[in-house]
């Protein structure tokens, strides 16, 4: 209790409340809740009292996650919670140097009472036959959706045939997809299922959204960035090229950015989050590895530079922001390419998000609902005015193929046959 009054938590949130007395029981659990919500106290608050009342040589608990900065998270809040109780605790990730490495083997060969892992690093911890997890009695997998989406579901499974039969396992995701029942009926007993809120974003979040082109997000952004002091911003990119670049010229106006990727070693990547966390970093730029489990307090802002290929990344970016009962604001920059995606974004919430206008300096937007037609790739018209808009069809349902600037053609045989540009033609209606 002195840990958590510490930490400064009053009250438990929704999830804490249904899934901390089924823990306690010893009841195998599923608990479904979106980002934001305090799933990882919800199942380390009982681990800590359970393992406070036994004594052990061995590991007693083994949580396992899908990114090294989920797992030293969660190790430090172990660590927080723990400050006053007789528990040890350790976080097993890769990208570390040999030192790192022997460090994490010692410590799991002399019996430290929680371990945190990435699945990769485990598995090969496990290859060495010098590490047993024979006595785990407790199994945490936390985001499990994201380790299945990561492709970690044939290594947790590998790692569970190391584990002993007779156990408690608590499978914790933001979403119910049917793979993550077939893996529940696999590893879990009799499970009790908690489910809050599914795929919602929190309520105090408010969305937006800009149709632009792609020529106009950069400008669009800076002006953004520019018309607020934004103390804490994460900007999500849709590869890891584009959050090099992005940031790269972020950096180059003078913005306090840092792009976080894959690519950065294990320290540089810490050394990141800590800025962040800290307030030295007000922005950060990076892929969809930031939108699961990385808890900051106090980001005011969340931009979508390029909409998620999936709906349900969605919910998990913008659950960055108004974590813990504060409010945000999240932003989407939708091209015509993406106008598709985005709707299935809408139809997955349930409403439509706002479109505000593109500022007259950047010339005009795409019209959204045009079904991703127009001028794909390039901006606004900019010189006299901006070009009439272009019939979508004519009245049979049919509809022009768009026009692409390809460069200098060679002329065409008078006698070869003509290419056949349209394999599937709409029917009337609109149908194909």
């Amino acid at each position: 209790m002195e840990g958590v009054l510490s930490m400064g938590f009053k009250t438990p949130s929704p999830v804490q409340q249904k899934a901390i007395p089924l823990i306690l029981e010893g009841k195998d659990m599923i608990a479904c809740a979106q980002t934001g919500t305090g799933k990882t106290a919800a199942y380390l608050l009982p681990m800590l009292h359970k393992l406070q009342q036994e004594e052990s040589e061995y590991v007693s608990t083994l949580i396992i996650a899908p990114t090294r900065e989920l797992a030293l998270q969660i190790d430090q809040q172990i660590e927080a919670l723990a400050y006053f109780c007789p528990v040890s605790s350790i976080a097993v990730y890769g990208g570390g140097d040999g030192f790192t490495w022997e460090q994490q083997k010692r410590a799991m060969k002399s019996g430290t009472d929680i371990v945190t892992a990435t699945p990769g690093r485990l598995i090969a911890m496990l290859q060495t036959e010098e590490v047993s997890f024979k006595h785990v009695k407790y199994l945490i997998l936390d985001e499990a959706d994201r380790m299945l989406d990561m492709g970690f579901h044939e290594d947790i499974e590998q790692i569970i045939s190391h584990l002993p039969k007779k156990r408690q396992t608590l499978l914790f995701s933001a979403t119910m997809p049917p793979r993550i029942l077939e893996l529940a009926r696999k590893i879990l007993h009799e499970p009790e299922i908690v489910s809050i809120a599914i795929s919602k974003p929190a309520e105090k979040i408010i969305q937006q959204a800009y149709s632009v082109y792609d020529t106009q997000k950069e400008q669009l952004l800076m002006q953004i960035l520019q018309s607020k002091n934004f103390e804490s911003v994460i900007i999500f990119a849709g590869t890891k090229e584009n959050t090099k670049k992005l940031g790269q010229s972020l950096a180059r106006k003078r913005i306090k950015v840092r792009a976080f990727h894959s690519d950065l070693e294990q320290s540089e990547r810490e050394q990141i989050m800590s800025e962040f966390k800290s307030g030295k970093l007000n922005v950060l730029v990076g892929t969809d590895i930031l939108s699961r489990g990385i808890d900051v307090e106090g980001i005011d802002l969340v931009i979508n530079f390029d909409v998620p290929g999936d709906a349900e990344d969605y919910i998990h970016r913008i659950g960055r922001t108004a974590r813990a009962a504060a409010e945000g604001t999240a932003i989407t920059f939708i091209n015509p390419r993406d106008q598709q995606r985005f709707h299935k974004i809408e139809q997955l919430l349930g409403k439509e998000v706002p479109k505000l206008p593109v500022p007259e300096n950047l010339g005009e937007g795409p019209t959204y609902g045009s079904g991703g037609g127009g001028r794909r790739e390039g901006g606004p018209r900019r010189e006299g005015g901006p070009r009439p808009s272009r019939p979508q069809g004519s009245g049979d349902g049919s509809s022009r193929p768009p026009q692409h600037n390809r460069g200098p053609q060679q002329p065409r045989d008078p006698n070869a046959p003509k290419p056949n540009r349209w394999k599937k033609r709409r029917k009337p209606g609109g149908g194909e």
